[in-house]
């Protein structure tokens, strides 16, 4: 990696943060040259403008949650334990995330249709997110894990929906209840409605 390289990784490792927690609008240039340590055109050189920057940014942050909430998920063979335990990721890994939270429901809230690109940014992240919890599903389908009347795409909208409803909800309570309850509430799910009652025989 040259120079250039490294500098335009740290203006997006630096920057990130400042978007995450004040959104587009509210990142401003003085924030953002002061957190890199570059004047105007410093910044400008790696980067056509504050909007690809803020992209940039928001996958540098999406990247780094999708990490702590999918970590230690692959060692588990069981597909429905390995749910619970992205559920219960969202409670207990939270350390290494960008400043200002999760980074899907900051930007969903933020960008409208007035920032188009944004937006499009942020429907597919959740549509990636989607579908890499539907394969989980599906995936325990095929094993005899998951119960085959179970739909993969509402179990993993419920999933997402229930966690970051909560997560909206402990912003504005500054209280980590509904997290607390949303993570007891999708367990129980998973082991009553998910979970299939004995192995399944897989198809040969």
């Amino acid at each position: 990696m040259n120079k250039g390289e490294q500098t335009r990784k740290q203006i997006i490792r630096k920057a990130a943060p400042i978007f995450n927690q004040r959104g587009f609008a509210g990142a401003a240039l003085s924030d953002l040259m002061s957190a890199t340590s570059l004047e105007k055109g410093g910044i400008y050189r790696h980067f056509d403008s504050k909007q690809q920057l803020a992209g940039e940014a928001f996958d540098y942050s999406w990247r780094m949650a999708l990490d702590a909430r999918f970590a230690g998920t692959q060692e588990i063979p069981n597909t429905v334990d390995r749910l619970k335990q992205i559920v219960w990721n969202f409670h207990d890994r939270r350390a290494n995330l960008v400043q200002g939270g999760c980074p899907l429901l900051n930007m969903a809230t933020d960008s409208d249709d007035g920032n188009p690109a944004l937006r499009r940014k942020v429907r597919q992240a959740f549509a990636s997110w989607l579908e890499r919890l539907r394969s989980i599903v599906e995936e325990g389908q095929g094993r005899g894990e998951i119960r085959p009347s179970v739909n993969p795409a509402e179990v993993s909208t419920l999933i997402i929906t229930t966690i970051e409803g909560s997560l909206m909800l402990e912003r504005l309570q500054k209280n980590l209840e509904p997290l607390n309850i949303a993570c007891r509430h999708l367990e129980q799910y998973l082991e009553t409605n998910v979970r299939a009652s004995s192995p399944i025989p897989q198809r040969s």
